[in-house]
């Protein structure tokens, strides 16, 4: 494989545009893609959690990795999961990504069998000596219960295919020592966060960026808070960190279910008319009322970002 290149920026884990369950929106996706590109994200990540990738059906993962890539047209890289508890259904996924033309691969591990950290590195390896695209190992312990231990990520960062990470863990200590031990040995190691919440203190140590889901909604403010912190400029990483988590707060957190960031976001997302707010079943969509709190909190927070842009 390539000689490993740090990537930097922050990566939408796009949402995933739905009609009902066998069917993908579309125009919907068209309109998303394009919102997210203009506000200047750095790349698109296909069918993670934020993209429902485990309730769609395989046929339409694919129809997404297809018409995304085309779509897209080399404008930014395109991120493929592959997540699954069959490695030989994670392998297939990996080669029908390349044929599409994709850029990167991002592996979660099986979430079903309990695995010993030395099963996780074998699993990693048997990946990534198998995949045609550069991968990247995504810990996220919420779903799948499993913790990739720091100790693993040193060893699997030594495969060449093996390029970088996406940590969901939520984990602030986890991450630090990470970047201290891992990017010690490996400076060429992407290391990304997942919650939106973490960018800026995690890039303040040496994180590479994020993967924010909060960047389907408002990417101009993830991308101008990237900049910020690579600027160091302290004042306006404050002023758009505030804003970052009322994100958190006003869109989020409307809904109380175990899942109600995803389910607020679609509801945001449509509000904007963007999207159906559809989300796949067994979740179901947020309540009337809920939708008309998150579509007043996105009017305020709209007007707040667009005076500190």
């Amino acid at each position: 494989m390539m000689d490993k290149k740090l990537f930097e920026g922050v990566i939408t884990p796009m949402v995933t545009p739905l009609i009902n369950r066998e069917n993908l929106d579309f125009k919907g996706l068209e309109k998303l893609l394009d919102h997210l590109i203009n506000g200047g994200v750095s790349g698109v990540f296909l069918m993670g959690t934020t993209g429902e990738g485990t309730s769609i059906s395989p046929r339409m993962r694919k129809e997404l990795i297809k018409y995304s890539v085309e779509y897209v047209k080399g404008r930014v890289p395109v991120f493929v999961s592959i997540a699954d508890c069959c490695i030989e259904e994670s392998l297939n996924m990996a080669r029908y990504a390349k044929e599409c033309g994709a850029s990167y691969l991002v592996s979660a591990l099986p979430f079903y069998l309990g695995l010993t950290q030395t099963e996780i590195i074998d699993y990693y390896t048997t990946i990534a000596d198998n995949v045609p695209l550069p991968l990247f190992l995504y810990n996220i312990p919420a779903q799948t219960k499993l913790m990739i231990s720091v100790e693993a990520v040193k060893t699997l960062a030594k495969h060449p295919n093996i390029i970088g990470m996406k940590d969901s863990s939520g984990n602030g200590t986890y991450f630090n020592t990470l970047l201290a031990e891992v990017k010690a040995e490996h400076p060429d190691f992407t290391i990304l966060v997942g919650p939106d919440e973490m960018l800026a203190s995690t890039m303040a140590l040496g994180g590479n960026g994020g993967v924010n889901s909060g960047s389907n909604l408002f990417p101009e403010l993830y991308v101008n808070l990237f900049k910020a912190c690579k600027a160091k400029d302290t004042e306006r990483t404050l002023k758009l960190q505030k804003l970052v988590m009322k994100v958190s707060t006003g869109v989020y957190s409307v809904d109380k279910s175990s899942v109600s960031f995803l389910k607020g976001l679609k509801a945001a997302l449509f509000t904007e008319g963007l999207i159906t707010d559809y989300i796949c079943e067994p979740l179901q969509k947020v309540n009337g009322t809920d939708l008309e709190t998150i579509r007043k909190n996105v009017a305020e927070l709209k007007q707040q970002i667009s005076q500190v842009l």
